[in-house]
């Protein structure tokens, strides 16, 4: 990059349990969307008179998501009818690579601002109902060997031979963390508490979090996935792709797999111009930013690659990283992530992650840049690294310094 890009702020709604009982059901993805955008602004007496463009991620684009949501959450959120909107999908990293494309245009000196983030509203857009060539075109999946995730998530713990025992402590640590920061109100700065269509509140905390989870209440649970692998076939074309195992051991539960949710999130990226312009005072920089493929079928091993492209893209290592926020879509991506990077678990995930929390898939990437900022600000550290692995194989990574 040759100039810096700066995170000014960020927003987020709560966590909401993404099925029709939920706290936010009733809202429209749009209408969710526009909320965490005005009070992103109005938090920061920003003029959106500043704001070049905004940039959110969306996994299932289609629907209520669909018809570029961006551009009508701008305009719904009562930004200037200059500001264009983009909606992008790079499935569950989606929300931060919004980010990073933000900060790259901001860099480039093409934009001086862009708020960036992402939606998904898990509750009335289905995942993968609206089909694409990953999931229904018969040359695609024969290509990739395609498989839902959770199938991939008991593979990768086939492979590396984490037991039952290690994925169920993993989740109960997850849900510890997190308690022991929404206690704290660790979260509470980035919350925007969400409203209907009468201005009453809908939900103002995480909904997702289960607090009360005990070690043996998570060794009751069965396994999620087994159904699907085999009957579903999905363990048989595993083991065309793998066939040094004899089978899928089945081992990820809910309590070890990410929540299903709605939320959205945002983040104000500029240039230091802009924030002489709009009297803020910059958080973070972005450091450097990555992303990379991998292995399609077992698709969640790539964060470990996606941090190691973008730590050299900083000249920095993992020692110069004081934070890790590594995205729990399964306790087994983790507990990779951990082993590959060689990493300290005191320095990852140390609030807890979408486990615990919920992952409203394109929204959660901004999120997590979010809590690693406020966190970085709370125990007055510098340097954090955020990392999501994503479907059909790919893996995106960020560096923020605070300044």
């Amino acid at each position: 990059m040759s100039a810096s890009a700066y995170i000014y702020d960020h927003a987020r709604s709560p966590r909401a349990k993404g099925r029709p009982s939920g706290a936010l059901h009733e809202v429209t993805p749009v209408n969710l969307a526009a909320q965490v955008l005005a009070a992103l602004r109005d938090r920061n007496g920003l003029d959106t008179a500043l704001v070049d463009d905004v940039i959110l991620g969306c996994t299932n684009a289609f629907g209520e998501q669909g018809a570029d949501i961006a551009r009508t959450a701008a305009l719904l959120a009562d930004y200037g009818q200059h500001v264009p909107g983009l909606q992008i999908d790079r499935y569950c990293a989606s929300g931060l690579e919004a980010v990073n494309l933000a900060a790259a245009q901001v860099a480039a000196g093409h934009k001086q601002a862009i708020v960036a983030g992402g939606v998904e509203m898990m509750s009335r857009v289905v995942p993968l109902s609206g089909g694409g060539a990953w999931v229904t075109d018969p040359q695609g999946v024969w290509h990739t060997y395609f498989a839902p995730t959770g199938v991939s998530a008991d593979l990768l713990a086939t492979l590396d031979g984490y037991s039952r025992e290690q994925l169920d402590a993993y989740g109960l640590e997850s849900q510890r963390r997190c308690a022991a920061a929404v206690a704290d109100g660790r979260f509470d700065r980035a919350l925007v508490p969400i409203k209907d269509v009468i201005g009453q509140v809908l939900l103002a905390r995480d909904e997702f979090p289960r607090p009360d989870v005990t070690l043996s209440g998570l060794a009751e649970l069965n396994p999620a996935f087994t159904a699907l692998g085999e009957q579903g076939g999905f363990d048989a074309v595993a083991l065309q792709r793998y066939p040094q195992l004899e089978r899928v051991e089945h081992r990820h539960t809910a309590g070890t797999s990410s929540g299903v949710v709605d939320g959205a999130s945002s983040v104000l990226v500029g240039s230091a111009e802009f924030g002489r312009q709009a009297g803020l005072k910059p958080r973070a920089r972005l450091v450097s930013h990555a992303s990379v493929g991998s292995e399609p079928f077992l698709m969640l091993d790539g964060p470990a690659a996606a941090s190691r492209k973008a730590l050299k893209l900083a000249g920095m290592t993992t020692g110069d990283i004081d934070l890790f926020e590594i995205n729990e879509a399964f306790a087994a991506v983790v507990l990779r992530y951990l082993r590959a990077m060689e990493l300290d678990p005191a320095r990852v995930n140390v609030n807890g992650g979408a486990i615990a929390l919920g992952h409203p898939l394109g929204a959660t990437g901004a999120m997590l840049l979010g809590t690693v900022l406020d966190e970085l600000e709370r125990r007055n550290l510098r340097t954090g690294l955020i990392t999501l692995c994503a479907a059909a194989g790919q893996a995106t990574a960020t560096i923020i310094e605070r300044v």
